[in-house]
């Protein structure tokens, strides 16, 4: 007999609750009989203004979303990168940017050779080699147009309100045919296996199923609490503990890129969207109490705030497990990795697709299990490395915070790439990685970090014919971000909301 899955049930809405309920609805419809998702009124969710990673676009491309009509209803505006103010130490400033910088020499990484010139003190700096990076900076953006050319390579990924983009998703989904059911879980039944049964809802109501997923935030229902799988705790590498997040009145028009500005105990977001600003201070409470946070955060606002800044609590780290039996947890209720490289939506896709290609059949085969669990496990200790790099490297602040971040003793894959790069700039790269090397060599200089010496291969490099290279690398460059509209005029064109 079929041991097909036929009910698949959601606990929990919000951002992770429809993305995942859009993507099985659209991919799975003739595989499953039924897609119901639970979700309360009575809860709110996380949602705040959301930035997010170029694989987005991916995930929004298979499910058919026009680009405009979503940019439209979600009040969303394009994203090239992050500015990172005062990080490492005070009036330090760079651009975290998408895309690859310049070009291989040959057989060489193109950091290789511009670090040989950039250790000699040649004053081009590193920017003029990313056109997401320049463009952000000139306020300017235009999807990949061309061939040939930086223009036909051009990353970006999206500024959005979260709250009406898991509205425009459940509209898709139940267009598709999800259930949704409005109610609170009260209890999750279990088998003699320990494997969920039902859900049990306020009014006496039981909704049954074959898999679960558990999108229930920080509550983790299912995983965390009816299966009692552990968490993992991380927050003595990534201590900020808190977050306040508040909207304000646009003041100029929307910047392609996300602001992180440092502050004497985290750091503050600030998100463009087409209607508003979203603004947000994350900080660790052992350094910090919520009344100065709260009074740092409302004194750097750009405009007028639009209400009471909102707390949020969290804990930095993952569930030991991200699928046990019969539930996988998905968003919050399988890790929470603060939003510094909004890689929150990013790491949701990822568990989403990751269980796609290893969906099961009622027999749950362990070594799928298993397999899920240890892709997400590496993807969530790549990622948390990544933060922890931007706390650690170059802290030359002075306050008893990033004095805790430039002591901490940080997990080994890090301190190896470290090692690495401060030796001779090298970087490597694991397959699958979601920070490739223009990500981490942009954070690593950015933060203040200088290798002893270059690569000795690029030594043997004519230093006239690399500089030609080099300039004429920029030249190119410069002339695409020229060609580029501003980004008011090309969302004013094309994707303009109703303000």
């Amino acid at each position: 007999m079929s041991q097909k899955i036929r009910h698949v049930v959601i606990a929990g809405g919000g951002t992770a609750g429809w993305m995942t309920a859009a993507w099985f609805a659209k991919l799975l419809k003739d595989d499953v009989e039924t897609i119901t998702l639970v979700e309360s009124e009575e809860i709110s969710t996380i949602g705040v203004g959301e930035a997010t990673t170029p694989y987005i676009r991916v995930f929004n491309q298979v499910l058919g979303i026009d680009e405009h009509a979503f940019l439209k209803a979600t009040y969303g505006t394009y994203k090239l990168g992050i500015e990172f103010v005062d990080w490492g130490a005070l009036d330090n400033r760079y651009v975290h940017p998408f895309g690859p910088f310049g070009r291989e020499f040959g057989a060489l990484p193109f950091h290789s050779v511009w670090l040989r010139h950039a250790l000699s003190g040649d004053e081009a700096p590193l920017d003029s080699y990313n056109l997401q990076a320049l463009a952000a900076k000139a306020g300017k953006f235009m999807p990949p147009a061309g061939a040939n050319s930086p223009l036909a390579e051009i990353s970006y990924a999206y500024h959005f309100d979260a709250a009406h983009y898991a509205a425009f998703l459940r509209q898709m989904s139940e267009a598709e045919g999800v259930r949704r059911v409005e109610g609170r879980i009260e209890h999750v039944d279990l088998d003699e296996r320990g494997f969920i049964t039902g859900l049990r809802l306020n009014g006496e109501r039981l909704i049954e199923g074959d898999l679960f997923i558990d999108c229930t935030g920080f509550r983790s229902l299912l995983l965390g609490g009816a299966l009692g799988v552990g968490f993992e705790d991380w927050s003595h590498w990534l201590p900020c503990d808190r977050a306040l997040a508040v909207p304000s009145r646009a003041t100029e028009p929307p910047v392609p890129y996300t602001r992180s500005t440092a502050h004497s105990a985290g750091w503050r977001w600030r998100i463009p969207l087409q209607h508003r600003v979203g603004n947000g201070s994350v900080y660790c409470s052992q350094f910090m109490d919520e009344d100065a946070a709260r009074e740092n955060l409302l004194a750097n606002l750009d405009g007028e705030p639009l209400a009471e800044p909102r707390a949020i609590r969290f804990q930095t780290g993952r569930r030991r497990k991200f699928w046990e039996k019969n539930c996988v947890a998905i968003g919050l209720s399988s890790g929470f990795l603060e939003p510094l490289e909004s890689t929150s939506i990013m790491l949701i896709q990822n568990g989403i697709a990751r269980l796609q290609y290893l969906f099961p059949d009622r027999d749950f085969h362990q070594a799928d299990i298993d397999t899920y669990n240890a892709d997400l496990t590496r993807e969530y200790e790549e990622v948390r490395d990544f933060l922890i790099l931007h706390y650690y490297a170059g802290s030359r602040r002075d306050s008893a915070f990033w004095s805790y971040c430039r002591d901490m003793a940080v997990p080994d894959a890090l301190t190896h790439r470290l090692d690495l790069f401060r030796s001779r700039g090298r970087i490597p790269q694991e397959r699958g990685e979601q920070f490739r090397t223009g990500n981490w060599l942009a954070v690593m200089w950015g933060q203040g970090l200088r290798p002893a010496a270059p690569d000795p291969l690029t030594l043997s490099i004519p230093e006239a014919r690399s500089e030609t290279w080099l300039r004429q690398t920029r030249e190119v460059i410069a002339a695409c971000r020229d060609r580029m509209p501003p980004h008011e005029d090309y969302i004013r064109h094309f994707c303009a909301a109703n303000v």
